[in-house]
């Protein structure tokens, strides 16, 4: 299977752009070796057509094909961040930055540059072609060829001779990863992290990988023999080198490039919803949900369509489906081990169909749209179950992920020392349990149980755990789980009782008190590494899911975190003088937040998705300060990344000398693309503040994107919502009351409870000199009745009947 892989890898190439050159030094000499440009990664949103060979450990953002299969596919840091127990040999520039990432290289014996000018200008000045690397620190694959190549004395002292060397955390920079992960997938048809890339002084790339062994391996090239080459083609055959990678980078300036048409429309959105939901449910998997076979990713933007697509179709066969999709998906994410059953939250995605073996890395964005998609199920089916798990993501982000500032940690590793005495880190140490630990840690027989069973017998009854541990071979290739046991809910809590003849109530008793004991165990060891980077994109995403689960659940402590977090984004990554978002802050030494000295300036994501994140705020706390944040962001993302010629928005900074191609993401992946939540994002705020323009805006965007929508929407599921939206035209519901007021407060739970994708909630409070009043004059007109807390239902602002009663509310809005 292995090698069948390999051949299929080596066959995809989604643009039909090569390089000569790139071939010819990814092969060893008289061989006919595949071309190793090829790299070891894949896409770094899931792929067009996921891959499914169960038995790879492949984590998300460290995607391969199939290079290294004798080696472990953890993700991890190596924890080289922390002050060192003695004197560093090498240190270099690095050591001044604040990125883990960064940091975990600052004491390689490369000459390593960050990102800037300085490096740019060193290269030009002494000819030197670059070495870009780039990857996140929480990638084992990076850490794997930091410690092959990066810490060889010898291969450092090759790359500082030759070479200008700079490293990347693609987190940081996702602008520069973006253009040059564009050039190696289209240059190698894979991609993935490490990438590894090699530019001209000005910096255009004309070689590009991902993974690469330090020395030659069978017929393959090893890191130092690509070095080598590389070193002579550019002294014997620079101008072929150069005129290569100008023709790729010409071609992706036209493969890229996504335009609206003159007088375009978007398309028909039933039509694309309907393809969309086919699309789906051909990739629907029946026994365990999710979409494909294994390696299984949550894909939350998949479940938020399906649901708004049911919204839009309750009365059919396929909006039924679709629910049923949906739910089951998520009930079994909830119970495979891919869930935390003893330390909450959700891993990065599954290695086998079942949801059971994950990989352990804990990702914030993945929790932030987790929450949302559980709480959305809450609404739709009503089912307690899933309140419980939204409830269950946010507890794990509040304590592990939580900065005492009100921002959120970037992400929690996969691989920990599975003692304080090991000296190696390995998958999931943190997280495993082997028979015996649970049987000494439960060890009290439970009173009236069949059998005299111990608790240690119920709840290794209730989760898989095996004596010989439960991970199968092919999700365990290099034995790093051997013996060891990921919880999985094998049987419901009723099933189990009969099992030993109790009563629910008392095996819930019993499996709580286990799961605490393990907790406290998991406490005593060594802890993954922690990405202490706060990013605006991601706080924005999370931000989202406090504010919708506090306000469907009624819980004021949820918003509250919600509106800190509002105010960590407003006083650590708002650049007030300038009127600008900014990218990234870091936790210091002392616990406090930091700053770089240059700091990065926001990206198209960092705006749409705290955009995102303040309207939701708003919704859960009806306090106008945040819709007029929201504004104030919308209209700075569009000054910055508009395109006023073909529509739609930049990733990045379009006049940014540095950055090749100017791209605008056509895919929905791990997260959305910021032009999918912008298209709901301006419908909303033009619902809000009147403003026409966003509405045309909207429109325009949708158009650009019209050809992705029609032919693969699968590719872009929550921008198939915006366009739902569009087309059905969002409800205005005002709710007409004081807001401390106990009949307010009933309507507004009333609207909460129930998923409405296509509506916008304000209240009017009689403040005629308020933000709403001021944009939306008509709220003058609307008044509660007699006294009472009154709701109008109205679709541009043409209202229905106006209702005091919850439950007169939600018949109407159920219509």
């Amino acid at each position: 299977m292995l090698r069948l892989a390999w051949a299929r890898s080596q066959s995809t190439n989604s643009s039909g752009i090569k390089s000569r050159f790139t071939n010819d030094l990814f092969r060893l000499d008289k061989t006919s070796t595949p071309g190793y440009s090829r790299g070891i990664g894949r896409s770094p949103v899931p792929l067009r057509k996921p891959p499914s060979l169960r038995s790879l450990r492949t984590p998300h953002n460290c995607l391969r094909t199939t290079w290294p299969a004798s080696f472990s596919m953890a993700s991890g840091g190596e924890g080289k961040s922390s002050p060192p127990a003695t004197p560093n040999k090498h240190s270099n520039r690095l050591a001044r930055e604040r990125s883990p990432y960064l940091l975990q290289h600052a004491h390689n014996p490369v000459d390593w540059f960050p990102w800037g000018q300085e490096a740019f200008d060193k290269a030009k000045s002494e000819d030197k072609p670059i070495f870009l690397s780039v990857g996140y620190s929480t990638c084992h694959w990076c850490h794997v060829m930091e410690r092959e190549s990066f810490e060889d004395e010898e291969i450092g002292r090759i790359l500082s001779e030759n070479f200008v060397c700079i490293k990347v955390d693609r987190e940081e920079r996702p602008d520069v990863d973006k253009v040059y992960m564009t050039f190696v997938q289209a240059t190698s048809g894979g991609g993935g992290w490490p990438m590894s890339v090699w530019l001209t002084p000005d910096l255009r790339p004309f070689i590009g990988g991902t993974y690469f062994p330090p020395r030659d391996t069978g017929l393959r090239p090893g890191f130092r023999t690509i070095l080598m080459r590389i070193i002579e083609q550019w002294q014997s055959n620079r101008s072929a080198l150069e005129s290569s990678g100008e023709r790729v980078i010409d071609a992706l300036k036209k493969g890229s490039a996504i335009a609206a048409r003159p007088g375009e429309t978007p398309p028909p959105a039933s039509d694309v919803a309907q393809r969309c939901f086919l699309q789906l449910a051909n990739s629907y998997e029946e026994e365990y949900g999710g979409f494909r076979d294994a390696p299984k990713f949550p894909t939350p933007v998949n479940l938020m369509f399906l649901m708004t697509f049911w919204a839009a179709n309750r009365s059919t066969a396929e909006g039924a489906e679709a629910l049923q999709m949906t739910l089951h998906t998520l009930r079994m994410m909830a119970l495979g081990g891919i869930h935390d059953h003893v330390a909450q939250g959700f891993h990065r995605y599954s290695t086998d169909f079942s949801w059971h073996v994950p990989h352990f890395e804990k990702m914030l964005y993945d929790q932030a749209q987790l929450a949302v998609a559980y709480i959305t199920a809450y609404q739709v089916s009503g089912e307690q179950f899933f309140a419980d798990v939204a409830r269950d993501v946010l507890l794990y982000v509040s304590r592990d992920l939580s900065d005492k500032s009100g921002g959120f940690y970037s992400a929690e590793d996969a691989d920990s020392l599975p003692t304080a005495e090991s000296s190696e880190k390995r998958e999931g140490a943190f997280c495993v349990w082997t028979a015996g630990e649970i049987r000494d840690l439960l060890g009290e027989t439970v009173e009236g149980a069949k059998g005299g069973a111990t608790q240690a017998e119920i709840f290794m009854h209730h989760y898989g755990v095996k004596e010989q541990g439960n991970v199968e071979p092919e999700q365990d290739p290099h034995g790093e789980l051997l013996g060891q046991n990921v919880l999985i809910v094998r049987y419901s809590v009723e099933l189990t009782a009969a099992q030993f003849d109790l009563s629910v109530e008392k095996v819930e008793e019993v499996l709580a008190v286990g799961r605490e004991r393990l907790a406290q165990v998991r406490k005593g060891r060594p802890p993954p590494h922690l990405d202490t980077k706060m990013l605006s994109s991601w706080n924005g995403l999370m931000l989202s899911g406090f504010a919708r689960v506090g306000a469907v659940l009624n819980d004021r402590a949820l918003v509250e975190r919600a509106e800190q977090a509002a105010q960590f984004l407003r006083d650590h990554l708002w650049d007030e003088t300038r009127q600008k978002l900014l990218h990234s802050c870091y936790r210091g030494e002392d616990m406090e937040v930091e700053q770089i000295a240059s700091p990065i300036a926001g990206f198209l994501d960092d705006y749409a998705f705290v955009v995102h994140g303040l309207l939701d705020l708003y919704e859960a706390t009806l306090s106008t300060s945040w819709l007029r944040w929201a504004e104030e962001l919308q209209l700075q993302q569009d000054a910055l990344f508009w395109d006023s010629q073909g529509s739609g928005y930049f990733c990045s900074d379009p006049t940014d000398p540095t950055l090749l191609l100017p791209l605008k993401q056509d895919q929905d992946g791990a997260e959305p693309s910021a032009n999918s939540v912008s298209v709901l994002n301006l419908l909303r705020l033009s619902h809000y503040t009147g403003r026409q323009d966003w509405t045309q805006h909207c429109q325009q965007l949708l158009a650009a994107f019209s050809d992705r929508l029609v032919r693969v929407p699968i590719a872009l599921p929550d921008m198939v919502r915006g366009l739902m939206a569009q087309h059905y035209t969002l409800k205005q519901i005002v709710i007409c009351g004081q807001p401390d007021a106990e009949d307010t407060a009933r309507l507004i739970a009333c609207v909460n409870a129930l998923f409405l994708p296509h509506k916008v909630l304000m209240l009017a409070d009689g403040d005629t000199e308020g933000f709403l009043y001021q944009r939306l004059p008509v709220l003058s007109s609307l008044r509660p009745l007699e006294g009472r807390a009154t709701a109008y239902v109205c679709q541009n602002f043409t209202c229905a009947l106006p209702v005091t009663c919850p439950e007169e509310l939600r018949r109407q809005l159920l219509d």
